[in-house]
């Protein structure tokens, strides 16, 4: 039977995650410091171990026939590939950064500088978009220690908590691209690594999905179920089971991260009590 390739990084930021999705997804392979390659012993899928810029290039060859790779990768490469899924790991913004005490109410504020990146392209991008004639600075790594030792005006580079920028004297002024890892794939798969593709997607969207839910069960009193029916909002309807204690019953439902908090309260409010929280490992809907 064929395996499906899929290249991941070797090392970097989006490494131990790529990772651990598929390991989550019940894949399981070795992966060993200095290993290049390794196979899956119960699914057919052979991960290789490559440096992140060459990632979108082996697929676009069909070297390996998917990747994980962030967006902003992805945008400056600009190879063949298509993304099959986001991943929702690895977030990050590439954006410009001058120093704290330049004033920027605007990118025309950019002419005539010079801005240090490992980003040339997709800064070329933005800056031919908004008319901008700037000097681009192709350097790798360290990026924001440029404006201190008189290389450049400003940069271009990836910002998560933004305090690596505010260390060297610089602040974010404008973001141009937002990133995340995302899953992708060569556009000539054979009908068999499609179907392979298709589970490992299929398993990737149950993990996703479950690490944005909660499983919540609590006690009601039955004469404010419809009440309490009407908060929790369920995969289709809450599961409402009667307790020994007469007049109370156990209901359970599933909850999204983002609206918890508030539902919660509006549970309590109308008399829910023993409200137990439970993690979900996987989510098939």
């Amino acid at each position: 039977m064929n395996k499906l390739r899929i290249a991941i990084q070797k090392s970097g930021r989006l490494h131990e995650d790529s990772i651990r999705i598929l390991k989550e997804c019940g894949i399981e392979f070795n992966n060993g410091i200095n290993k290049l390659k390794s196979e899956a012993f119960n699914f057919p899928l052979e991960v290789l171990f490559l440096r992140d810029d060459d990632i979108p290039q082996y697929v676009e060859d069909g070297v390996a026939d998917i990747g994980i790779i962030g967006e902003n990768v992805l945008a400056e490469k600009n190879k063949k590939v298509k993304i099959v899924n986001s991943l929702g790991f690895g977030k990050c913004r590439l954006s410009i950064a001058v120093p704290k005490a330049k004033e920027f109410n605007s990118p025309s504020i950019l002419n005539g500088m010079k801005i240090a990146t490992s980003y040339p392209n997709i800064l070329g991008n933005y800056l031919k978009e908004n008319g901008i004639k700037a000097e681009i600075h192709e350097i790798s790594g360290s990026v924001e220690i440029a404006p201190g030792i008189g290389l450049a005006d400003a940069i271009c580079d990836l910002v998560s908590s933004g305090s690596t920028l505010f260390m060297n004297g610089l602040r974010e002024a404008q973001v141009i691209l937002k990133s995340q890892a995302v899953l992708v794939s060569g556009n000539n798969l054979s009908n068999e690594k499609q179907e392979i593709l298709n589970r490992l997607v299929f398993r990737m969207n149950a993990v996703k999905k479950a690490k944005h839910n909660k499983y919540i069960l609590l006690n009601a009193p039955n004469d404010k179920l419809d009440e309490i029916i009407k908060v929790l909002p369920g995969m289709k309807s809450p599961t409402v089971l009667p307790l020994a204690e007469e007049g109370w019953s156990s209901v359970h439902s599933v909850v999204n991260e983002d609206d918890f908090w508030e539902i919660i309260e509006n549970l309590k409010a109308n008399g829910a009590e023993g409200i137990l929280v439970i993690p979900i490992e996987k989510m098939i809907v």
